[in-house]
C-alpha cells in the first residue's frame, strides 16, 4: 500500500503546533495521537504509524511547549483544559470527518479522556494506552510498585525523595531501576523513544506540570481526577495496559469500570510502552477495535 509521509506546522491559538502524517492512497479512518509526558514529544508513538498500512491515516503532533512545537507565552495556560482545546483544534485543522478516532498515550491517555468529556461526539471511538483518569491513584499505584523493587533501589528513592535531592545518583541509580521494570523492559531504548525523553527533558513542560519524574507528580496536574465523570463517555472505548506497565492494570481497570461502553486489553510482558515492547500485537489490537466499529470484519 502507497503511503504519503507529511510534516509541517499548523497555527493553533497563535503558535506553531508540529504535527506529521502518514496517509494511504484509500484511507478507511483516521486516528489522531495524543502523545504523554506531558512535555514529551510525539516521536515515540511512531510505531503507530504501521496502521497507515491497514488504511487509516495517522496523525502525530507535539502538543504546546513540546517537541518542535512553539511555546506558550503563559505558564498558567500549562492545563489539562488547555490541552483539550489544543486537541479539538487540531482535529479540525488535520482530521476532520466522522471515521476518527482519538488514541492517548500515558499522559495523553489522561488528555484523550478529558477531551472525550466534552467532544467525544466529534470522535468515532476513543483509545487509551496506559491512560490514567486519576493522578492520586496512579501515583499510590507506582509507589505500591517502588515497594517491590530491591531494596536498595526502593530505600533510595524512599530516602531521597523525601529529603528531595532528586539529583542524588543513588537515587537516580533506584529511578532507573523502576524505569527499567515499569517504563521501557528492552535492552535498548528504541531512538525515536530516546528522542522523546530527550524533548522531555529539554523544555519546560514536563517539571510545571508533573515533577521530577513520573512517581513523584508535585506539578500543577498533582491533584488531577476525573474518575467519577468519565462514566459519561459513551464512544466504543479501547483500553490497553502492560502487564508491567508504571500506569498499572489497577488504574486501566478503574477506566473499564466506569467507562461501561469499553474493552480491556492486558499486554502480557509489557510495561508502560507496550507499542514498542509488542509492536505487532499492540498494533493489530488497534486495527482490530477500529474496524470492528467501522464495521469491517476479518482482516486484510
Amino acid at each position: 500500500m502507497d503511503i504519503e509521509q507529511s510534516e509541517g506546522y499548523v497555527s493553533i491559538n497563535g503558535i506553531r503546533i508540529f504535527y506529521r502524517r502518514y496517509t494511504p492512497a484509500e484511507a478507511r479512518g483516521k486516528i489522531l495521537c495524543l502523545h504523554g509526558g506531558p512535555g514529551m514529544s510525539h516521536d515515540y508513538l511512531t510505531p503507530l504509524s504501521d496502521l497507515s498500512g491497514y488504511g487509516y491515516e495517522v496523525i502525530l503532533y507535539d502538543q504546546f511547549g513540546c517537541g518542535r512545537s512553539e511555546d506558550l507565552p503563559d505558564y498558567k495556560d500549562y492545563t489539562i483544559d488547555y490541552g483539550v482545546e489544543e486537541a479539538e483544534l487540531v482535529r479540525r485543522e488535520l482530521a476532520p470527518g466522522d471515521r476518527t478516532f482519538l488514541m492517548g498515550s500515558s499522559y495523553g491517555g489522561a488528555l484523550a479522556l478529558a477531551y472525550s468529556l466534552k467532544y467525544q461526539h466529534n470522535i468515532r471511538g476513543l483509545i487509551v494506552t496506559g491512560g490514567l483518569a486519576s493522578i492520586p491513584l496512579t501515583v499510590k499505584e507506582m509507589w505500591r510498585l517502588i515497594g517491590l523493587l530491591p531494596e536498595w533501589a526502593s530505600a533510595a528513592i524512599q530516602k531521597y525523595g523525601e529529603m528531595e535531592e532528586f539529583d542524588n545518583p543513588e537515587y537516580l541509580r533506584g529511578v532507573q531501576e523502576f524505569y527499567r521494570r515499569h517504563l521501557l523492559r528492552m535492552d535498548s531504548i528504541p531512538v525515536d523513544a530516546q528522542k522523546s525523553l530527550d524533548y522531555g527533558n529539554s523544555r519546560n513542560v514536563y517539571r510545571i506540570m508533573n515533577g521530577p519524574n513520573e512517581f513523584t507528580i508535585n506539578g500543577t496536574i498533582r491533584d488531577w481526577d476525573i474518575s467519577r465523570k468519565i462514566s459519561s463517555i459513551s464512544v466504543p472505548t479501547l483500553i490497553t495496559v502492560g502487564e508491567f506497565d508504571e500506569v498499572t492494570p489497577v488504574v486501566a481497570q478503574q477506566i473499564h469500570h466506569e467507562i461501561k461502553n469499553s474493552k480491556l486489553k492486558v499486554f502480557k510482558g509489557c510495561s508502560h510502552l507496550t507499542m514498542w515492547e509488542d509492536r505487532a500485537g499492540y498494533i493489530n489490537e488497534l486495527r482490530r477495535f477500529m474496524d470492528s466499529t467501522l464495521g469491517y470484519r476479518g482482516t486484510h
